[in-house]
């Protein structure tokens, strides 16, 4: 797996924990090694700019996922093992938010940051939270990933 991570941010982040989660994630839905994804830790203002300009929404957020592609939860699309990588897409992170959420949600900030990366990498593969069926699924889906790096899902 190809997986970019740029830390644009102050706060010290295990940058490779993060980035063995996002191989993981990609591994265990079945993606090939050619897979590429893009994971950004940005500041609150940083990530309050692409909320606004991206999602018409004011204020910083935690998690956002650009996917490239139009992907299915749990089906991998048939790639020609010759041709091109599958770019998925970008996640961004807002490690600042995701600490003061941590701190709300009373669960350290690692597991708080393995999650939003583990949700993050699950949109960009098609799983979504628009509806309750769906939101069971991805947040079943989270669960079983996290514990396999023993982490916990709030």
């Amino acid at each position: 797996m190809s997986i970019f991570l740029a830390n644009e941010q102050p706060l010290k982040v295990d940058v490779e924990e993060l980035r063995d989660l996002a191989v993981l994630v990609l591994s265990e839905e079945g993606y090939p090694e050619s897979t590429e994804v893009a994971i950004l830790l940005v500041s609150e203002s940083e990530m309050a700019g692409y909320n606004e300009r991206f999602l018409d929404r004011e204020g910083p957020t935690d998690v956002l996922a650009f996917p490239v592609e139009t992907l299915l939860p749990g089906i991998v699309p048939d790639l020609d093992p010759h041709g091109p990588p599958l770019i998925t897409g970008d996640v961004i992170i807002a490690p600042a938010y995701v600490e003061k959420q941590a701190q709300a949600h009373g669960v350290t900030s690692g597991d708080e940051m393995a999650l939003m990366v583990t949700h993050g990498m699950l949109h960009l593969l098609g799983y979504d939270h628009a509806t309750d069926e769906e939101a069971e699924r991805m947040e079943q889906r989270e669960r079983e990933l996290l514990a396999k790096v023993g982490r916990t899902r709030r």
